[in-house]
């Protein structure tokens, strides 16, 4: 183990005292107030322009929000590749807003359309209401490309902490109900196992910021019932079969409660035969990305995930 980053403990400093929040004794509304106000994304990035879209779900229109990068119009000549980015929250808090400073650079340094969804949110809309919608979006995305100036060959998913179980449970639907097909999955410090008794659950349970207790609280609301979490579109690590899935990205942090479940999800994935990389940022607690303007990690690792995003789009032509 290594030592927290400097910057790391500044903030844990900050904002230690959140750890104490009992979140079974606020209203849903105050909790989500919190998470944004911890999470308000700094000034804006420029992009080239910002489009706001619905689509079609089950349960009803999905506000969607499309970042293009600078110097990349739309142009349905030469349509652009696309990342899907589904915001973490724990399925209760986070937004588009809380995340449009992560989407706004990963199209400008990943040279892509990112489409970021307001999926539903628990406890209003428990399981599987949040995972419908997001594949819902990426169907949007494939059978919209024309309009939008979107390369459908190029369509990858991602998502942090709740977003990337979302992001793995998408790849998961997008193989078993016929597409729409994705060259990659991007899966950051992600939410992978409903039963939360990992190792690094255990380890890391408090002074992180994000508990062990506050993890299970938020299952707790995703769930209409524990047995729930035994369904791979809810915990993806909970499939007999990962097999044929997109090749994926998977990054952990450290000191963070969910660093085992994301690390064993890419080595099934391997063992699978899914073409996989696995990086632990070390020094580095969860949500490290969110806060990139206050962290010179989160900066680096934000700017290379970027960086490797163009490598996938080229390799995909």
């Amino acid at each position: 183990m290594s030592a927290l980053e400097p910057e790391v403990e500044k903030l844990l400093e900050e904002f230690g005292a959140a750890e104490s929040v009992d979140y079974a004794s606020m209203p849903v509304e105050t909790i989500r107030a919190g998470f944004f106000a911890m999470n308000a994304p700094p000034a804006e990035e420029a992009v080239s322009s910002v489009e706001e879209h619905h689509a079609p779900g089950v349960g009803g229109s999905i506000p969607v929000r499309l970042y293009r990068p600078e110097d990349l119009p739309k142009d349905t000549s030469h349509p652009a590749p696309c990342l899907v980015f589904l915001h973490g929250g724990g399925f209760v808090t986070g937004s588009r807003d809380s995340h449009d400073a992560i989407c706004r650079s990963l199209a400008n340094r990943g040279r892509c359309v990112v489409v970021s969804p307001e999926y539903r949110l628990a406890p209003e809309f428990r399981f599987p209401a949040a995972a419908e919608d997001c594949h819902a979006v990426l169907q949007w995305v494939a059978e919209s490309s024309s309009d939008l100036a979107l390369d459908v060959d190029r369509i990858a998913v991602a998502g942090d902490s709740a977003g990337g179980n979302l992001a793995a449970v998408s790849a998961l639907l997008c193989r078993d109900r016929g597409g729409p097909s994705l060259v990659h999955q991007l899966l950051i410090y992600p939410v992978i196992d409903a039963a939360c008794d990992s190792e690094s659950q255990e380890a890391n349970a408090r002074g992180y910021l994000l508990t062990q207790a506050t993890m299970k609280w938020f299952w707790s609301q995703y769930l209409e019932e524990a047995a729930q979490g035994h369904d791979p579109i809810a915990s993806p690590c909970c499939s007999k079969d990962l097999s044929g899935l997109p090749p994926a990205t998977v990054i952990t942090a450290e000191f963070d409660p969910l660093r085992s479940e994301g690390e064993n999800y890419a080595r099934a994935l391997e063992a699978a035969g899914v073409p996989t990389r696995l990086e632990r940022i070390d020094g580095q607690i969860h949500g490290f990305l969110t806060w990139a303007a206050r962290l010179s990690t989160g900066r680096r690792v934000l700017a290379e995930l970027g960086d490797s995003l163009r490598e996938i789009w080229a390799s995909s032509r």
